[in-house]
């Protein structure tokens, strides 16, 4: 029973955090560049829709699921012939753990403060608005969480195959 509920928790951080990496890149690679070439009106209201929209059921549980889910990987891998997995799963938390607070402590307070702005066809100064949301930061730190969710991610899917290797 221990085995099956540390095979099944490898493999739902795996998944989770390889959902987490593709958010982190995408916005990386391409959603921060599109953003980067409009015009003010459009990046408020654009990233103002965007952020509303990634706040769901979907998207919350694999968020916070990609620390939890490898922690309890890590966990379940203490123990008599379930050690293999264990350097990579934690690995994996030690690098999403700071991905994770950056996006509290920085990409959150950032993605609220422009939603805080208001609507932009009421918004005076969509200029300071952008300037404000500090744009560069928000990216650069974006940056550093597709990085570390994609290494978090690769520790994790190495962690399973340690795990199939002591089956």
């Amino acid at each position: 029973m221990a085995e099956a509920l540390q095979g099944i928790s490898l493999l739902a951080a795996t998944i989770s955090m390889g959902l987490m990496a593709g958010v982190f890149g995408l916005y990386a690679h391409t959603i921060m560049p599109a953003f980067g070439k409009t015009d003010d009106r459009t990046f408020v209201g654009a990233f103002q829709a965007i952020d509303r929209a990634i706040i769901n059921p979907w998207f919350i549980p694999v968020f916070v699921g990609a620390l939890v889910l490898s922690g309890l990987a890590a966990a379940l891998s203490i123990g008599e012939g379930r050690r293999d997995p264990l350097p990579w799963a934690l690995a994996a938390f030690a690098l999403y753990l700071p991905a994770f607070l950056a996006t509290m402590r920085i990409n959150v307070p950032l993605n609220n403060a422009i939603k805080a702005a208001g609507d932009p066809d009421r918004i005076d100064d969509l200029a300071g608005v952008r300037e404000r949301f500090d744009e560069a930061r928000w990216h650069r730190w974006n940056v550093f969480r597709a990085f570390a969710s994609t290494v978090a991610f690769g520790c994790l899917a190495w962690a399973l195959v340690e795990f199939g290797r002591t089956l």
